[in-house]
């Protein structure tokens, strides 16, 4: 199992340098750009501020982007959030209908080696590079603030990605399902996916109706601006986030366990 780990790991490298660099440096090149544009920022702020439910969609009606924390929860925030989404989704959907669109499945599934040890491995692999996407991401935006001068809200800092990674777990965790679904990879499926939940949840902090029902989405908790805000922690949603990625990676294993596997 863990030469098929090792495996996987070597398979998924390139993506996963290329997605966390470039969030975390796409990131950190928005905290750098904040000093030159802090003085235009302070009177943005007020305009941003009152506009409404585009303000409250994206947190500048409680938070002040003239602020770094501000500024950091309302664009890196996003910029995370969406980045971290999408990798997360094209990670974990192909990882394992790779193997039957590829005909390798045909090799791999004659060694001696039982199909959930397969998935296990895979898995973990996900894992694996969500916690270190996350752990890279933070380290740079860490940087951003320090080469500013500004102080670093630590336990902000750390409850937001720590949020975001649980976000970034429950999408893979329902990818995963698919992923055991389908015979093809369907890495459109899984981008489409994510960018659902993402907009879901902005059209939901704009439509009254929808603010209810927030909590069903995965971006509910991850919300950058409730953070930065101290925000009391939507226990239901970090509940149903938790029930919904066990139950995508069970799914996986009963399933793709009892399926016949295309040639």
């Amino acid at each position: 199992m863990k030469h098929i780990l090792a495996k996987e790991l070597k398979l998924n490298l390139k993506s996963f340098i290329i997605w966390s660099l470039s969030v975390g440096l796409l990131g950190l090149a928005c905290i750098l750009l904040y000093s030159s544009m802090q003085g235009e920022m302070k009177e943005m702020a007020d305009a941003f501020s009152n506009m409404g439910a585009f303000s409250d969609a994206f947190g500048m009606s409680t938070l002040s982007i003239a602020t770094l924390k501000g500024y950091f929860a309302t664009e890196v925030g996003t910029v995370h959030g969406l980045g971290g989404g999408m990798f997360a989704a094209i990670l974990a959907i192909g990882i394992i209908s790779k193997e039957e669109e590829g005909h390798s499945g045909e090799f791999l599934f004659s060694l001696p080696v039982s199909r959930t040890k397969v998935l296990i491995a895979k898995g973990a692999c996900v894992a694996v590079y969500l916690v270190f996407f996350t752990l890279i991401c933070g380290i740079l935006y860490a940087l951003g603030f320090a080469a500013l001068g500004e102080e670093l809200p630590t336990v902000q800092f750390m409850t937001f990605m720590g949020r975001q990674m649980l976000m970034n777990f429950e999408v893979a965790g329902i990818c995963f399902g698919i992923s055991a679904l389908s015979w093809k990879n369907r890495m459109g499926m899984g981008i489409a996916l994510a960018m659902f939940f993402y907009f879901y949840d902005v059209i939901g902090r704009v439509v009254p109706d929808l603010k209810d029902y927030l909590f069903v989405g995965p971006y509910s908790y991850a919300n950058a601006a409730e953070i930065f805000t101290d925000a009391d922690t939507p226990v239901s949603a970090v509940c149903i986030a938790v029930a919904v990625t066990v139950c995508g990676v069970l799914f996986a294993f009963f399933y793709y366990n009892k399926r016949d596997l295309a040639s």
